[in-house]
C-alpha cells in the first residue's frame, strides 16, 4: 500500500459507526458499599447489547478451594484464619526502596523523614496501619519504606499529587524503587559484600537484582568500582528487555545479564585469579583452571504466586492446586543447578511469593535428600529480628484432583508421573543406581519433569466427606524445615513469601557410575588440544552431581540433551574455529568477517558483544579528556558491532566481568549476553569541529569524574543551577565573569561541568562530586542530560541550598529576584567556617 498510514486497529470500518459505549456511565453514578458501579439510568445501556451489564464487578476475592486447601495445610492457626483471608481482600499497600549507593540517598531520606512523614495525613481507615508513611523497621538504615496506600490510591487521590510525582521522578532516575514490602528481604539474607560473585538465576523483572547490586557497590567510593560482579538471568527475551531497563538506572560496571533458561544455566570455566570463599582475603586468589563457580546465589524462582493475591486480585479466580504440583519439579530442578554453581562455603537463598508447601518445603526437602551432608539448611531465626516471620512446616500433604493425598503410597497409579514421591513430607531416599537410568520405570520413578499447568484439571468446589475430616497430621519430614521462614500479610500487612537459606558445605555427593560417562577424550583448549587423562576431584564432584540431577529429570532419551556442565578440560568440535572476538586491524579484515558470521549464528537475535580495541579512537578519547593512567580503558571497553566506524556506544566493563566475558569467547560463548557494563562514552558529531569521536554519557560520569584532567570546568552554585534551568546559554551570559572566560578556551564538543564552592579545587566533598556532561559550541554551552534528570538534580540542589526551585512561568523580575538570592546564600556559605553546609 502506498500513499497513506496503515490503519490501526480501532479505525477499522467496523469501529466507524456511531455505537453506543455499553461501558459508559453518567456522572451521577457512583460506586456502592461493594465498590462496584451501579448504573442509574437504564437508558444509557444499549438495547442492541442483551448480554450488557447494568453494574460493573471488581475481581472476585472468593475461592472456596483456596481456603479449603490452606485451612487444611494448616499455615496459619485456626484462631487467626478469618484475619488472615481478610488481609488478602485488601488492596497490597505500596513500598518503595531507596538506593543506598545513589549519590543522594541521604538527602532523599531526610526529605521523607522531615518533609513527607510529617505532612502526608491518611484519608483511608486502616486498622493496621496509624502512619499514612513509615520506614519498615527491619530493612537497614531506613532505607525502606512502607505507605499506607495501595498504587490506584496513589494516582487517584489529588491530595498525594506531589508525594506521587515525587516517586515516578525518583524512580525513573534510579534514586529510588518501587518494590513489594516482601521481595526485598531474600537479597538481605545473602549478606552480599564487595568481593562475591553472585548469581541472580531468575531476575526479571530486576528489582532483587538491583538491591543485590546495591548491596556491592554501597560501600565503594567515587570512581571505583568493586571486584564482585552479579550476573542477571532470565528465559523470556522481552522479561530481560525489562531486567536491562530497571538495572541501567544502577549505572554500574559489574552487570551481565544473560537469557538461558535457569535450570540449564551454562557452566564455564574460570582461568582467572579467582576467589576461593574459605580462604583468608589476602590467600584467596589463587592461580588454577576451574568452573566459574558463585559465592552467592538468589533462586527465586517462578511459582503460582498466590502470595500476591493483594497485588494481583484476578489470582483468585485462576488458582487451583495442581499450579504448585506442575511447577514443583521446575522449582527443584533450579535449585539444584543452583546449588551446582554454588562456590563450597557459599550461600544460596532460595525463595518463592507463594505459600504453597509443595512450593516450598517439599521442594527444600528434596534438595536437603538430594544433596546430604554437602548441603545444609541455615537457622537465621536471630537475623533481622524485627521481620514477624514464621518457621517453616514439617507436615503436609498434597491435593490432587479433588483427593487429598497424606503419603504416596495413596497416589493412584496412574497420576504416579506427576504427583511424585518427593512432594511428600517423609519423601524418598535417592538410592537408584545410575547404571539403571535407561530403565523406563526407574525414569519415570525419577521423573522431575514439569507438568503443564494447564493440564491441570481445577478441583471441584464441592466439598467432600475426607475433606471436612482433613487435619494437620500426617507424615513429618525428617528435616529441619522450621529453618525455613514464611512471611504471612497479616503479620505486618504485606505480602507473602517463603525463603530458606541454604550454605554449601563441601562439593556436591557424586556416583561413581555417572563418573564413567564423563567425555574420558577431552581436550585442553589452552594447551593445543592435547589429550587429558587425569580428573581432579575436587574440580569433577559438583559436575557429577549435576549431571545426576540432568540425567534423572529426563523423561525419555529422545529428549536427552548435553548436560550444561563440563569438565575443566571441555571438549568442542569445532574449537580451532572459535576466535576470540575482537576489533581486528584493517590487514585482519577478512578473520573479522568470518568471526562475524561465526558470532551471529551462535545467538540469533542478539548483538555480539566485541572488545573496543581500536588504539586511535582510545588514544583521541584519553588524548581529549585528559584522562589519566591510573584509569584503566584497554581490555575494559566492549562494544556490540564489529565495524569500527558504525560503533555508537562503548561500555566499560569491571575486572571480574572481564575475565568472564574473556572465558566465554574461549569456551565456545556459551553466554548468551543480553547486556553487560556501564555506557561510558557515546559518539558525537564532529560538524562543530570537535576533534573526539566520542562523547561521555552521563550514565558513566562519575566513574571517570575523578580521572578526567581536560574539559572540565568548575563552577559556583550560581552558574551551575543557571546551565540546568535554561540547558542553553551563551557565554557572555554566564554570571560569573571568570567562568564565562574558561568556558571559551575550551575545546569544541563534550566537557564537563562541575559544582564547586571555590574556584579550580577540587575537594571531597559531595558538592564536588555533583557534575553534568555539557556541550561546548562556539558560542554557548549545552547541557546534555535528560530534562528528567536535570529537574531532579535541581531539586535536590534547592532542598540542600534551602533555596526555592523557580519555576518556568516566573517572570523576569522574579528569575533576576532567585539570582540575588543565589548570590547572597553563596556569600554566606563562603563566611562559614566550613565552606558549604552540607
Amino acid at each position: 500500500m502506498t500513499g497513506g498510514k496503515k490503519r490501526g486497529r480501532t479505525q477499522r470500518k467496523h469501529f466507524n459507526k456511531n455505537r453506543e459505549n455499553v461501558w459508559k456511565f453518567n456522572k451521577k453514578d457512583k460506586p456502592d458499599e461493594t465498590g462496584a458501579v451501579v448504573c442509574d439510568d437504564p437508558d444509557t445501556v444499549s438495547n442492541s447489547n442483551p448480554h450488557a451489564n447494568t453494574t460493573w464487578q471488581p475481581f472476585s476475592t472468593q475461592n472456596q478451594a483456596f481456603e479449603l486447601y490452606y485451612k487444611a495445610q494448616c499455615i496459619v492457626p485456626f484462631e487467626e484464619w478469618d484475619v488472615f483471608i481478610n488481609v488478602l481482600r485488601n488492596p497490597l499497600p505500596s513500598a518503595f526502596r531507596i538506593n543506598s549507593s545513589g549519590q543522594f540517598f541521604k538527602d532523599i531520606r531526610a526529605q521523607l523523614e522531615e518533609d513527607f512523614a510529617k505532612t502526608l495525613k491518611s484519608d483511608t481507615t486502616n486498622e493496621y496501619e496509624v502512619k499514612a508513611i513509615r520506614p519498615l523497621p527491619w530493612y537497614p538504615e531506613n532505607l525502606a519504606w512502607h505507605l499506607n496506600f495501595s498504587r490506584m490510591e496513589l494516582r487517584k487521590n489529588q491530595m498525594l499529587e506531589r508525594f506521587h510525582e515525587f516517586l515516578k521522578q525518583e524512580n525513573e532516575i534510579g534514586n529510588i524503587t518501587r518494590q513489594e514490602a516482601v521481595s526485598m528481604v531474600p537479597p538481605l539474607f545473602l549478606d552480599v559484600l564487595p568481593h562475591h560473585h553472585v548469581l541472580d538465576m531468575c531476575a526479571a523483572p530486576g528489582s532483587k537484582t538491583f538491591q543485590l547490586l546495591e548491596l556491592m557497590n554501597n560501600s565503594t567510593e567515587i570512581g571505583e568500582v568493586p571486584y564482585g560482579m552479579v550476573i542477571a538471568n532470565d528465559v523470556d527475551v522481552q522479561r530481560c528487555n525489562l531486567l536491562i531497563h530497571q538495572t541501567k538506572r544502577m549505572c554500574c560496571a559489574n552487570l551481565i545479564v544473560t537469557n538461558h533458561e535457569a535450570q540449564q544455566f551454562p557452566s564455564c570455566h574460570l582461568n582467572s585469579n579467582a576467589l576461593d570463599s574459605t580462604a583468608s582475603c589476602e590467600g584467596r586468589k589463587k592461580e588454577k583452571h576451574r568452573q566459574l563457580l558463585f559465592d552467592r546465589v538468589l533462586c527465586d524462582v517462578p511459582c503460582s504466586g498466590d502470595g500476591t493475591l493483594r497485588k494481583a486480585p484476578d489470582i483468585w479466580r485462576k488458582w487451583h492446586a495442581g499450579m504448585g504440583n506442575g511447577l514443583y519439579s521446575l522449582q527443584v530442578q533450579i535449585a539444584l543447578r543452583g546449588l551446582a554453581l554454588l562456590t563450597v562455603g557459599g550461600k544460596m537463598v532460595y525463595s518463592t511469593c507463594s505459600m504453597n508447601p509443595v512450593e516450598n518445603e517439599a521442594v527444600v526437602s528434596e534438595i536437603l535428600s538430594r544433596c546430604g551432608e554437602s548441603v545444609e539448611l541455615l537457622d537465621v531465626s536471630t537475623e533481622i529480628p524485627e521481620l514477624i516471620r514464621r518457621p517453616g512446616l514439617r507436615t503436609w500433604k498434597v491435593r490432587d484432583k479433588g483427593l487429598w493425598l497424606s503419603s504416596y503410597s495413596d497416589v493412584p497409579a496412574h497420576r504416579r508421573s506427576t504427583i511424585l514421591q518427593s512432594m511428600f513430607p517423609a519423601g524418598r531416599i535417592f538410592e537408584v543406581p545410575f547404571d539403571d537410568v535407561n530403565d523406563n520405570t526407574v525414569k519415570t520413578h525419577l521423573n522431575l519433569r514439569g507438568t503443564n499447568c494447564a493440564n491441570q484439571d481445577v478441583e471441584d468446589s464441592n466439598i467432600s466427606i475426607i475433606d471436612a475430616n482433613h487435619d494437620c497430621n500426617g507424615e513429618v519430614s525428617s528435616f529441619p524445615l522450621e529453618r525455613c521462614m514464611r512471611i504471612l500479610p497479616h503479620d505486618q500487612n504485606s505480602g507473602a513469601f517463603f525463603i530458606a537459606v541454604l550454605r554449601k558445605k563441601c562439593h556436591l555427593p557424586a556416583i561413581a557410575a555417572v563418573s564413567n560417562k564423563i567425555h574420558s577424550h577431552s581436550r585442553d583448549i589452552r594447551n593445543g588440544g592435547e589429550e587429558k587423562t587425569g580428573l581432579s576431584e575436587d574440580n569433577c564432584a559438583d559436575v557429577k552431581i549435576s549431571e545426576n540431577i540432568e540425567e534423572s529429570t529426563k523423561l525419555d532419551s529422545s529428549d536427552a540433551k548435553m548436560p550444561d556442565t563440563q569438565l575443566n578440560e571441555v571438549t568442542y568440535e569445532n574449537v580451532e574455529n572459535i576466535k576470540s572476538v575482537n576489533i581486528l586491524k584493517d590487514g585482519d579484515r577478512e578473520k573479522k568477517d568470518k568471526g562475524k558470521i561465526q558470532m551471529q549464528s551462535k545467538w540469533r537475535g542478539i548483538d555480539p558483544v566485541v572488545f573496543f580495541e581500536d588504539g586511535t579512537s582510545i588514544d583521541s578519547i584519553k588524548s581529549f579528556y585528559g584522562i589519566s593512567q591510573s584509569f584503566q580503558l584497554d581490555g575494559h571497553l566492549v562494544c556490540r558491532n564489529y565495524n569500527v566506524n558504525h560503533v555508537k556506544r562503548i561500555y566499560y566493563i569491571s575486572k571480574s566481568v572481564q575475565e568472564v566475558l574473556k572465558l566465554n569467547f574461549e569456551v565456545g560463548q556459551r553466554l548468551k549476553i543480553a547486556s553487560l557494563g556501564l555506557k561510558l562514552f557515546e559518539r558525537q558529531s564532529l560538524k562543530d569541529g570537535s576533534t573526539c569521536t566520542f562523547r561521555i554519557s552521563s550514565e558513566g560520569l562519575l566513574l571517570i569524574l575523578p580521572y578526567i584532567t581536560k574539559q572540565i570546568l568548575f563552577t559556583p552554585l550560581i552558574d551551575f543551577r543557571h546551565l540546568l534551568q535554561n540547558r542553553n546559554i551563551k557565554f557572555t551570559e554566564f554570571i560569573n565573569a571568570d567562568f564565562s572566560e574558561k568556558a571559551t578556551k575550551l575545546l569544541l564538543g563534550c566537557c564537563i561541568v562541575v559544582l564547586t564552592n571555590k574556584e579550580n579545587e577540587v575537594s571531597d566533598t559531595d558538592e564536588q562530586k555533583i557534575a553534568i556532561v555539557c556541550w561546548k559550541g562556539k558560542n554557548s554551552l549545552s547541557v546534555l542530560v535528560s530534562e528528567t534528570d536535570g529537574q531532579e538534580l535541581l531539586q535536590r540542589l534547592a532542598a540542600r541550598f534551602g533555596i526555592e526551585k523557580p519555576t518556568p512561568s516566573k517572570s523576569d523580575s522574579a528569575a533576576k529576584h532567585d539570582i540575588e538570592t543565589l548570590q547572597h546564600v553563596a556569600e554566606q556559605k563562603e563566611k562559614t567556617e566550613d565552606g558549604v553546609q552540607h
